[in-house]
């Protein structure tokens, strides 16, 4: 196949299904763009040496650029050897990321959402990318990753990786860091279902009872309060005023402040917690940051209960449900979850300013009541 070849065409080529495919630069003869199927695209070049034509692989593209496959080519017709792929005089894919966080992540976003951001780039960018340089990643590199991610059993995670590279690797373009985004027309990792788990009231109660130390801690409170992960594990001494929980709008995924009333059994256990000196977390192994490290928490928990596909953020869930089992009303479970979508969405948010303090913290006390009955 023969084409006009420029780095927008380039961008365009699609992956062979199978094998590879090369596309030969009309008014270059024997100069190609090799494309395998895992998306990588080389330059290769078919020239003759004594008399006996030989294929030579210039380099990966964009890394290197079409321009430079065209210097190779005229040398070859000069009479001289092409010009082979020289060393990445990139950025480190580190560095980059560090530039992006603070230029373009951090200004544009809520905390929670720079907070998520960061645990994928420290736990799942970083010690696959980091020492590479930015313009050596190629789209087999992270189609490995993503597959990776989705193979041991985290869709979710593996979508927001691609969404996080994605606006990595364009942010990078706009700068001038790479010539091309190699994540161009990548399709996005399996749809992820939405979850309907709710754990039964057996299940509830091997799962508290399974659960041990800080992490255990954090588990039991997102049992009793309904709370996300992320605001009960990154809980702090100022954020608990009286009997309540109060969440500021960059802590709650929605933006929206967020006043958690605490239950007898959720204050019992919150002053069983030991303070550090000049900490303001709660949970916390050495002060300075909230507990972490939940994928092996997880799977040593599921062992330890024998309660078997379910997700931390099944436990809102199964308390929402709960407290709607027991007569509590929709708007107000909704109101304990901080939702604004449901039936407190449109005119009815607008207009809608009760925030259900008393009817929320009834209806957590009677969910707690359920959960120490179910203990025995």
């Amino acid at each position: 196949m023969k084409k006009h070849l420029t780095d927008a065409a380039i961008q365009r080529f699609r992956a062979p299904k199978e094998g590879s495919l090369e596309i030969f630069d009309q008014g270059y003869p024997g100069l190609a763009i090799r494309i395998g199927n895992g998306g990588a695209k080389s330059f290769v070049l078919f020239h003759r040496v004594v008399g006996r034509l030989t294929r030579t692989t210039l380099g990966r593209w964009p890394r290197v650029s079409l321009a430079d496959a065209h210097n190779a080519w005229r040398r070859v017709a000069e009479g001289k050897a092409p010009t082979l792929e020289q060393e990445s005089t990139g950025e480190l894919f580190s560095k980059v990321v560090e530039d992006w966080m603070k230029l373009d992540l951090v200004p544009r976003n809520k905390a929670s959402s720079v907070r998520v951001t960061s645990r994928i780039v420290d736990h799942d960018l970083l010690p696959v990318l980091g020492q590479k340089h930015i313009d050596q990643i190629t789209r087999r590199d992270i189609a490995t990753l993503i597959d990776g991610i989705v193979a041991r059993g985290a869709p979710a995670k593996a979508r927001s990786v691609h969404a996080a590279l994605h606006r990595l690797f364009r942010w990078s373009v706009g700068r001038g860091i790479i010539a091309a985004n190699p994540m161009s027309s990548m399709e996005v990792a399996g749809k992820v279902s939405s979850r309907e788990r709710v754990l039964s009231d057996d299940e509830l109660a091997k799962v508290w009872r399974a659960t041990n130390g800080i992490h255990g801690g954090v588990v039991r409170m997102l049992i009793l309060t309904a709370a996300r992960r992320e605001e009960i594990s990154q809980l702090k001494w100022s954020e608990l005023d009286g009997d309540c929980i109060h969440l500021s709008n960059g802590r709650c995924k929605n933006g929206q402040s967020h006043i958690i009333p605490l239950s007898a059994p959720a204050r019992d256990l919150l002053a069983g917690i030991p303070r550090i000196a000049g900490s303001d977390f709660l949970f916390t192994t050495d002060g300075e940051r909230g507990v972490g490290g939940w994928s092996h928490v997880k799977r040593r928990l599921d062992v330890a209960a024998g309660v078997k596909d379910w997700t931390l953020h099944d436990l809102r869930r199964t308390t929402a449900t709960g407290m709607q089992r027991l007569g509590v009303t929709l708007l107000v479970v909704e109101a304990v979850l901080n939702r604004t979508g449901g039936s407190r969405a449109g005119i009815v948010g607008v207009y809608q300013k009760h925030t259900y303090g008393q009817e929320k913290a009834a209806a957590l006390e009677m969910w707690a009541g359920h959960v120490m009955a179910l203990l025995g």
